[in-house]
């Protein structure tokens, strides 16, 4: 058994990280290598990087990106940043091989937070840690909701239910009565620009998320967003009105599915239910470029299923050495 843990740096186990990725049975961009380091060169100072390679050294099983701080081992950055979590891992064999390899690390307890409902982990990791004696508790973190996207527009308006799918057609119209409406795509060129307008429409919007936009947050936003575009992921919406910024988005295209990961709008058009109707059109966008999935993340704010989505749930398990 080979258990690599490089600490130091990200770059030797991009290539393994990227190759096993690539086999899991479901994949997110919080998964992807330059999700977490973006967040570890952010706000990892504070612990110790174990980035464990699992497995014989030529057919490694799995890869865990994990953080040892004070005896207790998480995964890398936590729910305000992060939806989801998961080991990177295909085979079966990686849960009960990775605590061969946790067996010389110094750890008490290992909490892992944001675990979906359909991560192969929530049955394989408990199974793994009671053969080894360890104590596991399973506990309901958050929802996710999100939705399936059917082939056309109207399919998906006849799929709502009646209410909402006549108060989504009406808000829409009224949106088009106001003026000039232009919806736009951040460009690379532009990227900056409307980078600072989100930011702005985002603080605006509601007060928690102004004090959420503390620097780090914004600094990790700023990267982030300049990575994911550079990998062709990133979709920054804005809805103008006459010109002025009425709302914005902030969303990811990975895997055949669109993560609507924030957003905000202008107080003044409120009125227009701006905020809501750009995510609609968001939706809209998802459907005529032939994704699968329209995924509105953490959290079960009532918006979220008057456009369709059906919770999924968001677990965490925490192991007792």
């Amino acid at each position: 058994m080979t258990c690599i843990a490089e600490a130091a740096s990200f770059a030797p186990a991009r290539p393994l990280w990227e190759s096993l990725l690539r086999r899991m049975p479901w994949r997110s961009v919080f998964l992807t290598p330059e999700w977490q380091e973006t967040w570890w060169d952010e706000f990892g100072s504070d612990g110790e990087l174990r980035l464990i390679a699992v497995g014989p050294s030529g057919a490694p099983l799995g890869l865990a990106p994990l953080r040892l701080r004070d005896g207790a081992l998480s995964f890398l950055g936590g729910a305000d940043l992060f939806d989801y979590h998961d080991f990177i891992a295909a085979d079966p064999a990686f849960y009960p091989a990775l605590f061969d390899c946790l067996e010389r690390e110094d750890w008490r307890t290992m909490t892992l937070d944001s675990v979906p409902e359909w991560s192969p982990t929530l049955r394989l990791l408990p199974e793994a840690a009671r053969e080894r004696g360890c104590a596991v508790e399973i506990e309901d973190e958050d929802v996710a909701p999100g939705l399936a996207l059917p082939p056309s527009w109207d399919e998906y308006l006849a799929s709502l239910r009646k209410k909402d799918r006549h108060e989504l057609r009406r808000k829409l119209r009224r949106l088009e009565a106001a003026g000039e409406i232009r919806v736009r795509l951040a460009s690379p060129g532009s990227i900056e620009r409307d980078f600072a307008v989100f930011n702005d429409v985002m603080a605006e919007s509601r007060e928690e998320k102004r004090e959420f936009l503390s620097p780090e947050r914004e600094s990790f936003f700023r990267s982030i967003v300049h990575k994911m575009q550079d990998a062709g992921r990133l979709r920054l919406f804005l809805l103008e009105i006459a010109g002025d910024p009425a709302a914005a988005v902030l969303a990811f295209d990975y895997d055949g599915k669109r993560l609507l990961y924030n957003s905000g709008y202008r107080h003044e058009h409120a009125d227009l239910a701006a905020g809501l109707m750009l995510k609609a059109l968001c939706v809209k966008d998802a459907i005529a470029n032939g994704l699968a999935y329209f995924d509105l993340l953490r959290g079960g704010e009532p918006y979220k299923h008057r456009l369709g989505a059906v919770d999924a749930r968001i677990l965490r398990i925490r192991v007792t050495r």
